[in-house]
């Protein structure tokens, strides 16, 4: 066995994923002189879910995702949500243009695409919704060019293969967005840490596990990292670790003994797609479209049927059809769950499920399906489908936060959670959707929260305004500027405005 290591440097990564990635670029244009160690512990990065087939490939700006705009119990839309989640996506479109321009990364059409973003639905009760929701939307300035239609001629231009087949008289309605977007997340990932690897005091460490992290008396963290394939143990000190693990980050804060952490659990939900074998279908479909989730559905769940461009071809992919695993990580171990419950987090776990019963049989139910079933679901979004135009592929694994509630019992978290120790020194990213979409807005909150001496300077103020020109101003109320800095980035990344 290799002699163990021991050294010091200024930033601990976890995880090589789009988070990191987002955060390593960041630091290192705030401070060139920053130092930083990366840990994966898979042997490439962009290995979980910010893989391309582990995710949905969309660029989450709430166009099309019915989750984020719920239905109140006196029957009207809320917005906010949406326009949040708006917001949060242009400042990844802003950063992401910032490294095009500046050369880091070189070729915008590897990651990013405009696409067409479409909600769909039928049946009377979800078509009323469908309209209160565009009602809601025009106000908001981020969303004034959505369309909406009934009429089914109209929705035949929009997405022929979704009403090829389809019966008339049903009551249908969509809403179209022409800015949306496909992402490649696993390759815009890559790209950010090809360009990492490059500079100067930043190292990148594939095949290494973290295995243990504390605090030392002088806040400095000490973390214990053992190389997979030589087995040798490296002991890495720094004053601020990254946990962007994806969903290892639950099992690597509870390492880390944190009080912010305690009462956090994770219910796992894994994933599959229906992949179109067919070129001539492939063809046919030019648009994203989601529906409407399911009774107790959590919001990755939302069926959606999406032309994706992955690895330079066009692919069609339905989904996705939710399971169930105890595994925290597609690469993870069927022990996760188990090995994650502890006496701080039992009860709001077991509160949790037992508040969630829908969600329980919802997944049962999915679990349960056979090919035919998951044929009809995707009849409601293609009625002329057939079983041999489509194989069954693995999607990504993703951990629903459970978090303590004021009650002392456990809330389901359905959007993304960065958990924080009080000094600034440690951060870990909890969560699913919107995810990767709000990498560039997480991390910029992130960087607030855990560097706050530094952002305060007129150096890394000047530099963040130039990386996200849009910094400290709401892009919905101010349309003007908006309107500006979406042709900007709309040009730099080569895409519809």
């Amino acid at each position: 066995m290799a002699e163990n290591l021991s050294y010091n440097t200024d930033v601990i990564l976890v995880g090589a994923g789009i988070m990191s990635a987002t955060l390593g670029v960041m630091l290192k244009e705030l401070q060139p002189d920053i130092r930083i160690e990366i840990f994966e512990r898979l042997d490439h990065a962009a290995a979980e879910s910010s893989d391309a087939w582990n995710n949905a490939g969309t660029g989450h700006s709430a166009f099309c995702e019915l989750n984020y705009t719920p239905e109140l119990p006196d029957g009207s839309v809320k917005s906010d949500k949406a326009v949040k989640i708006a917001e949060s996506f242009e400042v990844s479109r802003q950063f992401w243009s910032y490294l095009v321009k500046k050369n880091l990364l070189s070729d915008p059409e590897s990651f990013i695409r405009s696409i067409p973003h479409m909600s769909f639905v039928h049946g009377a009760e979800d078509v009323e919704y469908l309209k209160k929701r565009y009602d809601a939307l025009q106000k908001e300035h981020l969303f004034k060019r959505m369309e909406y239609s009934t009429d089914f001629d109209k929705l035949i231009e929009w997405m022929p293969l979704v009403m090829k087949g389809r019966d008339k008289s049903e009551k249908v309605a969509a809403t179209f967005m022409p800015i949306g977007t496909d992402v490649n997340f696993g390759s815009l990932t890559r790209a950010m840490f090809n360009y990492l690897k490059t500079l100067d005091g930043v190292n990148i460490h594939f095949n290494s596990e973290v295995k243990r992290m504390r605090q030392k008396t002088n806040k400095d963290w000490r973390v214990i990292v053992r190389d997979l394939e030589t087995r040798q143990k490296s002991k890495v000190r720094a004053p601020f670790v990254f946990i962007g693990a994806g969903g290892g980050s639950l099992t690597l804060l509870e390492k880390a003994n944190i009080a912010e952490g305690e009462g956090f659990g994770g219910f796992p939900v894994s994933g599959q797609w229906l992949k179109c074998v067919n070129k001539e279908i492939i063809e046919q479909h030019a648009v994203k479209v989601y529906g409407k989730a399911g009774v107790g559905a959590p919001p990755m769940s939302v069926p959606h049927i999406d032309s994706r461009l992955i690895n330079g071809e066009k692919a069609l992919l339905f989904g996705p059809y939710a399971g169930f695993s105890t595994k925290f990580l597609k690469n993870g171990s069927y022990f996760d769950l188990t090995s994650s419950i502890q006496l701080d987090n039992i009860l709001p776990m077991l509160s949790a499920g037992f508040k969630n019963i829908p969600l329980t049989k919802y997944l049962i139910d999915q679990v349960r399906q056979s090919p035919e079933d998951r044929l009809e679901a995707l009849k409601e979004y293609m009625p002329t489908a057939k079983m041999e135009d489509w194989v069954l592929e693995t999607a990504g694994q993703r951990v629903q936060v459970i978090k303590k509630g004021k009650d002392g019992g456990g809330v389901l978290e359905f959007g993304t959670e960065v958990v924080t120790k009080a000094d600034g020194s440690i951060a870990a990213l909890l969560g699913a959707s919107p995810g990767a979409s709000t990498s560039a807005s997480i991390m910029l909150q992130l960087i607030n929260t855990c560097f706050k001496d530094k952002v305060q300077t007129p150096e890394w103020q000047e530099k963040i305004k130039t990386m996200i020109p849009s910094y400290g101003i709401k892009l919905n109320e101010n349309p003007q500027i908006s309107d500006e800095i979406r042709k900007d980035t709309a040009k730099t990344l080569d895409l519809f405005n």
